[in-house]
């Protein structure tokens, strides 16, 4: 019998602040971060003993200063993506409708300006992970994979 080392991998939390315009707010990474001058929603990684709501209401507040209700805050989708150099994460995305206070710029090293996109036309300088997160968003998918090789050959 075969055994096989368990599998780690990094996990992404996003948070889709989505406007009654149907708009949601990208962030453009700026400084010495990984994408830097590429749009991204709001989001990082998990941080061990954190569960992934903990985690992206963290996240959201930290960097555009907002507060999102637990009840407002919904899954919407899960991306097991793959970077061009083959590091694997999984993402957990989520989307609010509700909260307090105007999202606004709180880590200007990180962070160039605030965009509301609208999600079905991703602005053509999104994170790659991003645009595709988006596409599924948008047509309500809950599980996608991304920069995965499949049999056929083909990306998924």
């Amino acid at each position: 019998m075969s055994h096989r080392s368990r599998y780690t991998s990094v996990v992404d939390v996003m948070v889709l602040l989505h406007r009654p315009d149907g708009r949601v707010l990208l962030l453009r990474r700026a400084g010495n971060v990984y994408a830097s001058g590429l749009l991204a929603p709001p989001g990082g990684h998990l941080e061990n003993g954190e569960t992934v709501v903990d985690g992206a209401l963290r996240e959201v507040s930290e960097e555009v200063g907002v507060d999102i209700a637990r009840p407002d805050l919904e899954f919407c989708h899960l991306v097991h993506h793959r970077s061009p150099e083959g590091d694997a994460r999984l993402g957990v995305v989520f989307t609010a409708q509700r909260w307090s206070g105007e999202p606004h710029n709180q880590e200007p090293d990180k962070c160039s300006a605030l965009i509301w996109a609208n999600p079905a036309q991703p602005p053509s300088d999104c994170v790659p992970y991003t645009a595709a997160v988006l596409h599924q968003f948008c047509a309500g998918a809950l599980l996608s994979t991304h920069g995965w090789t499949t049999t056929t050959g083909g990306t998924a």
